[in-house]
């Protein structure tokens, strides 16, 4: 086989490795991103679902203190003092829902802005390190 030939051989079997590498690296960097996606969809479910049980908590809690407004009115004009377990309750419930809301704020905040933002930098990383390559002879 002729030098020609041979050198031809070598630089298309580079030339296919190059693309299956760079169709692999293409591959690894959708996989990252989507894992990424997901990780950061699921700080949102989560702090979605605590806000919601956060807003039950409150809700339930203005509930409470509604039933105590009215025995407390109750008592006032003559019974004995039942209402203060009610409020008892609502500031329990109160209590719950500020922390149920404070957990849930702090997970939506680290779930946004949901862009995969370690396969962008890995991307600019590959890219950089190409451009480098190329640039040298």
């Amino acid at each position: 086989m002729p030098a020609d030939d041979l050198r031809e051989t070598s630089l298309a079997d580079a030339v296919t490795q190059v693309s299956e590498r760079a169709s692999l690296l293409v591959r690894e960097e959708i996989e990252l991103a989507k894992a990424e996606m997901t990780a950061k969809a699921r700080k949102l479910a989560t702090g979605s679902i605590v806000g919601i049980v956060a807003g039950v908590f409150f809700l339930t809690a203005i509930f409470f203190l509604l039933e105590s407004a009215a025995w407390g009115a109750y008592l006032i004009f003559g019974g004995t003092s039942y209402w203060a377990g009610f409020l008892i309750v609502a500031g329990v419930l109160i209590l719950l829902g500020t922390l149920a809301g404070g957990l849930a704020y702090r997970a939506l905040r680290k779930g946004t802005p949901p862009a995969p933002t370690m396969a962008i930098d890995e991307a600019r990383k590959i890219r950089e390190t190409v451009t480098a390559t190329e640039a040298t002879p």
